[in-house]
Parts: C-alpha cells; structure tokens; sequence
C-alpha cells in the first residue's frame, strides 16, 4: 500500500523553479498520498488529523518548498493567533523572566506573542498599539509606560482588544484584568527581618517615576517604618534604576553622615550595583551594610555574597497573564480578574546583624 501511494506522488519541484511557482495544497496532497482536505486541516493545527499523517503532511510541505500564507487565513478567520506583549525595559532580566512565563502558556495553545519595548515612553506605546491593532493581535500583555492615563483601558475596550496589564497598572487602583506580585507586603516583610536584626539606618533606593510599581514600594517601606517608629523619610533616595545608578547613588548616600546600615533597592539591578558601592568603598555586604534587592532573579544567588531579594515570581506572572488573556480570547465578557501573587522575602549572605558601633549610633 505505501508502494503504491509513493509512486503516486508527484516529484518534488527543482529548487530553481520552486522559487518562482506557488506550491498549492492539492500538490501537497498528491505528494502525501492524503486528501486536500486533509492537508488543510493539517495546515490549520486542527487536533482532528493523526499525529503520524500530520508529520507526513508538514513533511512533503517543506519537500515542495509551501509556505503557509498565516495573511489569507487570518482574512478568513476571526482570530489571528497573536499576543502583543509591550514592556517597559526589556534589557531587564525581570522582564526576560516574565516573556518566557508567557510563552510557556502561549506555545502549546498554537499562539505566537509580539514583543515591542516601550522604554518607559508614551509615545513609542502609542506607535506599537497602532501597530498590534493593524495586525489584529487577539489580546495584549501590557507593563504601562509612565503617566500611561487610565483612559487607555477604556480606548482599548472600544477596540474590543482584550488586555492584560502586568506588574503595573493604571489608576490607583487596576482597572480591567490585572496580574503582578504583592511588592508592598514584601518590602514591609524585608523592612522587618532589617529591623529584627537591629537596623535602624534603613535606605530605600526606589525609583524617580509615580508609577504604581513604585507607589507600592513606597507604601510598604513607610508603613513597615512607622510600625518600627523609624523615620520613613531619613533616608529615601529617589533615582535611575540601572546597575550603574544603583553604584552612583550607593555612593552618594555613604557621603552622608551617619550612612545607612541597610539597603532596600527598587531592583535587583540596582542592588547588584549597591554591591559593586560597597566593595567600591572597602566596606562588606551583609557585614558592614546590609543589602536587599527586590525581584530576585537568577543573578540574585549567583553574587558574591549572595543576594537577599523579594521574589516576584516574574516567570509565573508570565504565565497566569497569559494563561488570563486566553480567558479573556475565549469569554471577552468575562469580569474583570485582578491575580496577586505572593512577593516572598528570600534571605541571603547579604543581610546580617549590623557592626557594634552602628547600632549604638543608631
């Protein structure tokens, strides 16, 4: 039978002449020995066609050298398989983390994310929505740029474009679906376990934006402060959120006297550079100041000390916005859903028990 269903099959095209004929299905078909129907199906992912006759399909396929015209089915179908996914830094590790969260969940469903990079601007957000919504992308990923209005959710409502903010929001409070990490139960938590080991010079490196991600972080170091009868404004240190600002600005507050004992840092990235500071000045992490970086990626543990961080689990953020937008592909009617992961205080080398002499001083 499979003799017969060879010879059968038309020759496959040379490569020069392949360049310049259209390969179409009822050739793919004769080459496979199936039905165009067949290969149709095969071409659409539909689960309806066996593994071991859909392998043969995709293989012929690429033999005639077909290329899937993804623009004409689109035309023909009311969804395209697309996720846009806009960030703010996608030089950051965090948000490394989080796209491979997303397309964890996004692969296995035959969806294929779009990747743009705001760069904290209004404006280049502006251009990529334009730009997702003219390639009819069935939801959007999004970390909104700084000052992003609230209006937005409400715009793209009128474009029936199902969203997903991640990490930050519009609003005081999210509005629409929402997925991101519960920053300001972590801060608190970290700004306890400095306490607990008799810290009282305690800085905040946070981030020069109003932002929500901020404002959280803002929050719960204040609060944690004022429970501890600490001043949550002694030490606040507002600035870029790089390695090297986390360097410069580490600097700067040990030009101060008295100088902290503890780091809080709006990121691991700028930890990391709190770390550099230190060494910088002959001082030791964890021994001379302790040092907490919020997201607590990879690199947190592979540092020399090891890196105390709050997880934000980005990976798994990812995931669950993700796995919320294909919700929301499937029932855009749905009510809104606001998921908050848990951000765990991971403790490492970097936070120990403040020198003798600071704690008198404090």
């Amino acid at each position: 039978m499979s003799q017969e269903r060879d010879a059968d099959r038309s020759p496959a095209l040379p490569r020069t002449e392949r360049w310049h004929t259209r390969v179409t299905l009822k050739e793919i078909a004769a080459h496979a020995g199936v039905s165009r129907s067949t290969v149709s199906l095969v071409m659409q992912e539909s689960p309806l066609v066996a593994e071991t006759t859909r392998q043969r399909v995709r293989e012929s396929a690429e033999t005639l050298g077909y290329v899937y015209n993804r623009g004409a089915a689109t035309l023909r179908s009311a969804r395209t398989a697309t996720v846009g996914v806009i960030v703010h830094d996608v030089a950051n590790p965090f948000f490394g983390a989080l796209v491979a969260g997303i397309d964890e969940v996004l692969e296995p469903a035959g969806y294929v994310p779009f990747l743009a990079n705001s760069d904290d601007s209004q404006e280049r957000q502006a251009r990529f929505l334009s730009r997702l919504r003219e390639q009819r992308v069935d939801a959007l990923l999004l970390c909104p740029a700084e000052h992003t209005p609230a209006a937005l959710i409400d715009q793209l409502g009128e474009w029936q474009l199902p969203c997903v903010q991640i990490m930050r929001h519009v609003g005081e409070t999210p509005l629409g679906d929402y997925v991101g990490a519960d920053i300001r139960r972590g801060v608190g938590e970290a700004v306890a376990h400095l306490v607990t080991l008799g810290h009282r010079r305690i800085a905040l490196l946070a981030g020069e934006s109003d932002h929500s991600a901020d404002r959280e972080r803002l929050d719960g170091y204040r609060q944690a402060m004022r429970a501890a009868e600490l001043d949550a404004n002694l030490m606040l240190s507002r600035g870029g959120l790089s390695r090297r600002a986390g360097r410069e600005r580490t600097l700067a507050l040990f030009a101060q006297t008295p100088a902290p004992t503890a780091l809080i840092c709006h990121n691991d990235l700028v930890a990391l550079g709190a770390l550099l500071a230190l060494r910088h000045l002959g001082l030791h992490p964890g021994i001379d100041c302790a040092v907490v970086g919020i997201d607590d990626v990879e690199e947190a543990t592979l540092t020399e000390p090891a890196l105390t961080s709050i997880a934000t689990q980005p990976r798994a953020c990812g995931r669950a916005a993700a796995e919320l937008a294909l919700t929301r592909i499937a029932s855009p009617l749905g009510a809104p859903r606001q998921i908050v992961l848990p951000a765990t205080l991971h403790v490492r080398e970097t936070t120990a028990v403040p020198p003798v002499d600071a704690k008198e001083s404090s």
